[in-house]
């Protein structure tokens, strides 16, 4: 069993940045961020795939950047120019032999 826990959510200004941050209660293949709103299907934000490259949901190229310390078991995702449209809840995701484990969920709220 592994566990993630995300930190860094919160409110923020259209604009704004935030630094979201997960760590994984031990090591963990592929590691990624995701976000859902009320109403919708979770959607990926931007994760880290099999042969180790980036990839990112078309909304947020650009402006969110993610990054992983394997040795501390941890994938950080960096927002800039947030906007009102990124509100959501934000959840890490990481998978070992083929089970995906999830966070409980951090708020990230834009809004002026």
């Amino acid at each position: 069993q592994v566990q993630l826990v995300e930190s860094g959510g919160g409110l923020v200004q259209p604009g704004g940045s935030l630094r979201l941050s997960c760590v994984a209660s031990a090591s963990i293949f592929r590691m990624g961020w995701y976000r859902q709103v009320p109403g919708k299907e979770r959607e990926l934000v931007a994760s880290f795939t099999d042969f180790g490259s980036t990839e990112y949901a078309a909304s947020v190229k650009g402006r969110f950047t993610i990054s992983r310390d394997n040795a501390k078991n941890t994938v950080d995702l960096q927002m800039n120019s947030l906007k009102p449209d990124d509100t959501a809840v934000y959840y890490c995701k990481g998978t070992k032999y083929a089970r995906n484990y999830w966070g409980q969920g951090t708020q990230v709220t834009v809004s002026s």
